[in-house]
């Protein structure tokens, strides 16, 4: 290569490099950002729920497959969203770190030097006076009003109002402790729900979870050796509204594993906290207990099942399968309550506290398709090879008879769905965000200004707002006056 072209080269990426680090690319970059996490709410994730892309893959394969190709259902482990992540995270930093040596130099230095003519400033005042200690009094003025002074033979240079710049790149350091923070909680941490019936015991381990997700760097000898058992749930709703007024969830906590159990609270907004892991209570149901024998009395299902809330008053659907009696049976379930009737909607529950519960559902037969190697949801049946047996309403102990068998309606147990987060950045990513603030107030609102002062046959006064801000003015007529005086 010859060194006209290395020189090129050299200025190519120079140059590359000044406009990478620039705030304008930086602010570009951040908004890119922020659109290109858009199809990550839009479409469904794998790492949270897998069942909803199956889904979509079901019913748009063909689209499915061209998005697949360009990520959008793994968006934020995408290339190209990591490749905008990183871009901005050098960006900030080349731009950020040395506006900060150089700030901190600035602190330590003096003032810059009065200049020749402040007839040409800004807010040029003259004072006729030519006292000798004229200096030593507008230097005292402007120590006591806690502005850096530089004190020359005939002249004085004072400046304040350094909090702007160090608000300035306090906002901006902080963003980059943001980022940092939400990459470590992407690659160290993890992310589950679960949906446990009252009285059920959880065990902190990968096959406990319903669904569970990992960071790249997370793996499941990490995560927390605990374990808790649901002994209450209540919930209290307003009954002139419906509305939900208190949820309160009672569990045994054994941390770690084998230990003496401690009794614990958790609400809505008061998650349970074990070091960097968060148990928050995210939503509950209810889950009909049924009994399903074979038409010799032979039991072959029984327990509760956990059912989907359609609506405020937790009108719920789900289903029940069961593969061990042949031929298979389904039943595609509704469960209300407190049960309700109109001709224009049908059956609903009227109010969410179970005070009048029923148990509906249609009958299949055939083949439920569970050993099709597809996953499929829980709470839903295929009955497409399926056919159709019966309907019926139960009530509270009642039983059905489907022809192979029959179905018992026993009662009901609450539900609660825990979401257990593992997330090492966000005390570092809350932190950032309160700093962030910090700054921003301190920048938005610190006026920057300089004032001179010259001796010659007489006192002049000038000064210089930096970001505009008014009070200069007012600050060189009290300077006067004193002078004066």
């Amino acid at each position: 290569m010859s060194a006209t072209s290395e020189l090129e080269t050299r200025g190519l990426l120079r140059w590359m490099w000044r406009q990478l680090t620039s705030m304008r690319i930086a602010l570009i970059l951040l908004l890119t950002l922020g659109l290109a996490a858009i199809p990550g709410s839009i479409f469904p994730q794998r790492s949270q729920n897998p069942m909803k892309v199956q889904e979509f893959f079901t019913n748009n394969p063909q689209l499915a497959v061209w998005m697949d190709r360009v990520k959008l259902f793994d968006v934020y482990s995408s290339p190209w969203f990591s490749a905008v992540y990183l871009l901005l995270f050098i960006s900030l930093i080349g731009c950020v770190l040395p506006r900060t040596l150089q700030h901190l130099k600035a602190l330590r230095s003096k003032p810059p030097l009065t200049p020749k003519f402040l007839d040409r400033m800004e807010f040029y005042t003259p004072v006729a006076d030519s006292k000798a200690k004229s200096l030593d009094i507008a230097e005292a003025w402007l120590k006591k009003r806690k502005f850096r002074v530089r004190r020359d033979a005939d002249s004085i240079s004072a400046e304040k109002g350094y909090l702007r710049e160090t608000g300035n790149l306090l906002f901006h350091l902080s963003l980059i402790l943001i980022l940092v923070a939400v990459g470590v909680g992407a690659l160290y941490g993890s992310k589950g729900e679960a949906i446990l019936n009252v009285g059920e015991r959880f065990i902190n381990t990968p096959t406990s979870y319903d669904n569970l997700s990992f960071g790249k760097f997370q793996s499941e000898g990490s995560l927390v050796p605990f374990s808790l058992a649901i002994a209450d749930f209540q919930a209290k709703y307003d009954p002139a509204t419906n509305a939900p007024t208190d949820y309160l969830l009672k569990v045994n906590l054994a941390n770690p594993v084998g230990s003496k159990e401690v009794t614990k609270t958790i609400k809505v907004n008061s998650p349970l906290t074990l070091g960097s892991t968060k148990i928050y209570l995210q939503a509950n149901g209810y889950s009909p207990i049924v009994t399903v024998r074979d038409r010799n009395g032979k039991l072959i299902f029984q327990g509760a099942v956990p059912f989907l809330p359609q609506d405020g008053n937790l009108t719920s659907s789900g289903a029940i399968k069961i593969p061990d009696m042949t031929p298979q049976v389904g039943f595609v379930s509704t469960f209300l309550p407190t049960a309700d009737r109109t001709a224009s909607r049908g059956a609903f529950s009227s109010y969410p506290e179970v005070l009048d519960p029923r148990l509906l559902f249609s009958a299949w037969k055939g083949n439920l398709g569970l050993d099709s190697g597809v996953p499929q949801s829980v709470y839903r049946i295929n009955t497409s090879k399926m056919v159709r047996i019966g309907l019926k309403a139960l009530e509270l102990g009642q039983s059905y008879d489907f022809g192979t068998g029959t179905i018992t309606f026993d009662g009901w147990k609450s539900w609660v769905n825990l979401q257990i987060v593992d997330d090492p950045g966000k005390m570092y990513a809350l932190l950032g965000a309160l700093l962030a603030i910090l700054g921003l107030i301190s920048s938005l609102f610190t006026r920057q200004r300089r004032i001179w002062v010259k001796q010659g046959d007489g006192i002049e006064l000038a000064g210089l707002a930096k970001n505009a801000l008014p009070g200069v003015k007012q600050e060189i007529e009290e300077l006067a006056k004193e002078l004066k005086g």
